[in-house]
């Protein structure tokens, strides 16, 4: 196994900004399983660069690599391959947004239970995974990871049932929050989304072998067909014998996350029948119409912003130029060692296009603000390169609550939109305008109708306080149990 650790710092700037949540990939029955799943891994590299793991089954064995870094820092290397032999496989990319930056953490975990070994990658985080892991260990469980994955595994192994599939059910029933869990066992691949589908996760074909994979983007680049969404609350098993769809919990109305169009994913992906690309320009339009601004020229900040500023510039006729150059090879796990050049982080990965900027009065399309000081350095960028004027818009509505579902997102406290108004946070950004796109506005650029409180399509839980489901490890299990007594009196 692998015995190495890789520190990993994180410099201010990069702290402020949504972070990505985690990928997965399953293959079953494929000559070239590993080799296959690490190329899904890098397609959906996007979605966690702090490390990379696959886990393979070749009939007798389980076989695991595990990395801190990038995909193609370690998996697309033959010897890391060789060692991954097998037809079944799966793997994870990640971001911890439960549990330490360290090497025990990296997924997929694995574990010898009594009815085989079963391996499981998780996108998401359960709410009452907390909750449950000190009732574990109270119970005389002996964790290995501080992640909330692991709690999976301890509840499918002290399961009574006797099939596997039985056992997973079981383990289902007990966590609460957001998932996409992929699961590799002796004889099958097993995929699961939570009952509100909040993460989302896909079937494919490749070969005529099943593939799982949280993004269309990762079907596309194995040349893999798309066959369909997993629906939420839906488990499907993946034997030589074919594909079962299993559905244990009552039907809800899904309430997928609204971040995965404003951000998490790829924009050639295909989320729940739309394409992402499209939605952001969708967004972009909307925007112009609902926030216009007297300009000369539009401006995304890159590269999350350049959909959403194609899109405003066509609503507006106001030209699009790229007004900021982004460097690409400064990745995440660049470290910065002194405060000087910490400082100079913005700076590092973008720079003004000074030709453009000059003399103009500009828009600055960005997708979201967090905790807003990247916003501040990059308006302060554009001023220093001769802005006249600097308008700034965010294709999302202000972010006004944290998120308990797999998005690493500051605690309201140092959420800017919390804590300050419009003006104040135009005044702190030292813009001359700011504005948001409206909730209803990022239900119209997706197509979904206007948001209707009573059914609403998606979860935005971050814009509106909505959240989809109980906040166990937050709100504690006492008041939990209350609220349940008063839903059943009512």
């Amino acid at each position: 196994m692998i015995t190495s650790h890789e520190t990993h710092v994180i410099n201010d700037d990069e702290q402020d900004g949504l972070r990505e949540k985690c990928g997965v990939f399953g293959i079953f029955g494929h000559a070239e399983a590993a080799t296959i799943t690490a190329l899904g891994l890098h397609a959906l590299q996007h979605r966690g660069q702090e490390a990379a793991g696959v886990v393979t089954f070749d009939g007798n064995r389980y076989h695991s690599e595990r990395r801190m870094g990038l995909v193609g820092d370690h998996f697309a290397k033959a010897d890391t391959l060789s060692r991954l032999p097998g037809t079944a496989s799966i793997g994870h990319v990640r971001y911890s947004t439960t549990g330490e930056t360290i090497l025990r953490n990296v997924q997929p975990l694995f574990a010898e239970l009594s009815v085989g070994g079963f391996a499981v990658a998780h996108n998401g985080n359960l709410t009452n995974g907390l909750t449950l892991r000190r009732k574990l260990i109270a119970e005389g469980a002996i964790c290995q990871s501080t992640s909330d994955t692991e709690v999976l595994l301890h509840l499918v192994a002290r399961s009574r049932r006797n099939r596997i599939v039985d056992r997973f059910i079981d383990a289902l029933f007990q966590i609460e929050g957001a998932y996409a869990f992929v699961c590799l066992t002796n004889k099958k691949l097993i995929g699961a989304r939570d009952p509100l589908g909040i993460r989302p996760l896909v079937l494919g074909q490749l070969d005529g072998k099943y593939i799982l994979a949280s993004e269309t983007c990762a079907l596309d680049l194995i040349g893999a067909k798309f066959i369909r969404d997993i629906e939420n609350g839906e488990i499907v098993v993946i034997t030589e014998d074919g594909i079962e769809s299993i559905k244990p919990f009552p039907a809800q109305r899904e309430r997928p996350c609204v971040f995965e169009y404003v951000y998490f994913a790829r924009p050639d992906s295909v989320v729940h029948g739309r394409n992402v690309y499209e939605v952001r320009k969708n967004m972009g339009r909307v925007l112009a119409r609902e926030a216009p601004a007297d300009a000369d020229v539009i401006i995304p900040v890159p590269d999350s912003g350049v959909p959403a500023a194609i899109g405003f510039s066509a609503q507006s006729g106001i030209p699009y130029e790229l007004g900021i150059i982004r460097n690409h090879y400064v990745g995440r796990t660049f470290i910065l060692p002194t405060q000087t050049v910490r400082n100079q982080g913005v700076r590092m990965k973008h720079s003004a296009n000074k030709a453009v900027v000059e003399g103009k009065r500009i828009v600055l399309l960005d997708d979201s603000i967090v905790r807003g000081t990247t916003s501040v350095k990059i308006v302060q960028m554009m001023r220093e390169a001769g802005a006249k004027e600097v308008h700034f818009r965010i294709s999302s509505p202000p972010i006004l609550y944290p998120d308990y579902y797999g998005i690493d997102l500051p605690d309201r406290e140092r959420l800017l939109a919390a804590q300050m108004n419009l003006q104040e946070m135009c005044k702190f950004i030292g813009c001359d305008s700011l504005a948001f796109l409206s909730v209803d506005g990022i239900y119209e650029a997706t197509n979904a109708g206007k948001r209707n409180p009573q059914r609403p399509q998606f979860s935005d839980h971050c814009f509106t306080g909505d959240y989809p489901t109980v906040l166990t490890d937050q709100i504690g299990e006492s008041a939990k149990q209350q609220l349940s007594m008063l839903a059943e009196a009512s």
